[in-house]
């Protein structure tokens, strides 16, 4: 299958409402490219066999949550897609909590405003936390999630540290 490359700011009606009050926002969105894809293929291991995409140039948005004294603490954790976010070191010690795990899925939609499956870090709560493996900036063209199941961003990595609040920290993932 190919993907028809569109350019993001011209067509914000294949992205989810954040991450198109996000785009129309940020500085370099007219870098930013989306492709509308089959619902049923956003799971980033069905993406990249059903359209012949490398897994090294997509980049996994996954949500971690954490309490220290009481206080919620969550994160956006971005990592390329043939790696994982590592939960239980780095990531506790960033949010300074006492144990991390996955933000229940119910509560990532619902505070994202985004759909399961296609969670970016593009319009994420301005309390979260945004952290990025220093490896998903290296990436040529990163494919994320555009906040919906039926399509996807492309942009250089380099661009996803110039995201607000973004913290690329080297071995974020394992």
């Amino acid at each position: 299958m190919d993907l028809e490359m569109l350019p993001a700011l011209d067509h914000l009606d294949l992205v989810g409402g954040p991450v198109a009050k996000a785009l129309a926002d940020w500085p370099y969105a007219d870098r930013v490219q989306v492709a509308a894809i089959e619902p049923d293929l956003a799971d980033t291991a069905a993406m990249t066999e059903a359209y012949g995409l490398s897994l090294l140039d997509s980049a996994n948005c996954v949500v971690v949550s954490g309490k220290r004294a009481g206080e919620e603490r969550i994160a956006a954790c971005l990592v390329r897609a043939d790696t994982r976010a590592d939960v239980n070191n780095l990531v506790k010690r960033t949010l300074d909590v006492r144990k991390a795990s996955f933000h229940p899925m119910d509560r990532a939609v619902e505070e994202t405003g985004m759909e399961y499956g296609g969670i970016t870090p593009f319009g994420l709560p301005a309390d979260w936390r945004l952290l990025l493996d220093e490896r998903v900036t290296g990436i040529g063209r990163a494919i994320v999630g555009s906040g919906v199941r039926r399509s996807k961003l492309f942009l250089p990595g380099a661009l996803l540290a110039e995201l607000p609040g973004a913290e690329v920290l080297p071995d974020l993932a394992g």
